[in-house]
């Protein structure tokens, strides 16, 4: 069903975009990737546009250019974000904005540029890789959680506008994901604690009821699922990978 389609992913140089982009690319889709890192980009060996997600103008640019080197855009998957970690009372406004502008103007200048195509087209799926911190509080994260909450009240209320549009709207919602960014976050806990690595890790994996991390081929198949024709009525969901813990 995705042979030939137009698939855009952000994120898409390391960890779960680049897994995303790789199960896309195997079904036959047209793949390109966003990121800021050329170099990490280049080496997926997809078609990519360098851009920051939070600049509208560069990633409405980045989307004209990758339309014309593969055509309509088709899937957008919205899966650029950062989290970082500092107590709420510490928190200060440009940290809670760096945190909003990835994590949620990402999605939305993502999903404002490729629309077009897909209601022209009659069929599209917007993608947002969110997190089970969109749909539960964490301690030390507040910036990252409230970004995540709104990613998931975006998610659905575009579904209910693009009801019959042929347009889906979804957000997959993993925990913890065993990826790069997890480990600085661990990185980051060993050093502000003084834990171990191995216990710093224990106290993150215990959320999961099944107590492992996420993989990123459960991120990239679910996107897969809601690519499908078996996934057509799903719409304005936020899809947990968490093991039971939400």
């Amino acid at each position: 069903m995705l042979t030939d389609k137009h698939i855009i992913i952000t994120g898409g140089g390391s960890g779960v975009g680049a897994e995303i982009a790789r199960d896309f690319a195997q079904t036959g889709a047209k793949v390109t990737i966003f990121g800021r890192n050329e170099e990490k980009l280049k080496a997926q060996g997809h078609a990519y546009q360098v851009c920051d997600v939070t600049s509208v103008e560069q990633v409405q640019s980045a989307v004209q250019a990758a339309i014309e080197h593969h055509g309509p855009v088709d899937v957008a998957i919205a899966n650029a974000g950062a989290a970082e970690s500092v107590p709420f009372s510490k928190m200060s406004f440009d940290d809670l904005n760096k945190m909003l502008a990835v994590n949620l103007t990402g999605v939305f200048n993502l999903w404002q540029a490729t629309l077009p195509s897909m209601k022209a087209g009659g069929w599209g799926r917007l993608i947002a890789v969110a997190s089970t911190a969109g749909l539960k509080g964490y301690p030390y994260v507040s910036g990252y959680v409230a970004a995540k909450h709104a990613v998931v009240g975006l998610t659905r209320s575009v579904a209910i506008e693009l009801g019959t549009s042929g347009v889906t709207a979804n957000a997959i919602c993993p925990g913890f994901i065993e990826t790069p960014m997890l480990t600085r976050s661990i990185n980051t806990i060993v050093a502000k604690t003084g834990m171990s690595n191995d216990d710093a890790e224990a106290a993150l994996k215990k959320n999961n009821p099944q107590n492992r991390f996420i993989q990123t081929d459960e991120v990239a198949g679910t996107a897969l699922w809601l690519c499908s024709d078996a996934a057509r009525s799903v719409n304005g969901h936020a899809l947990a990978l968490s093991g039971g813990e939400i």
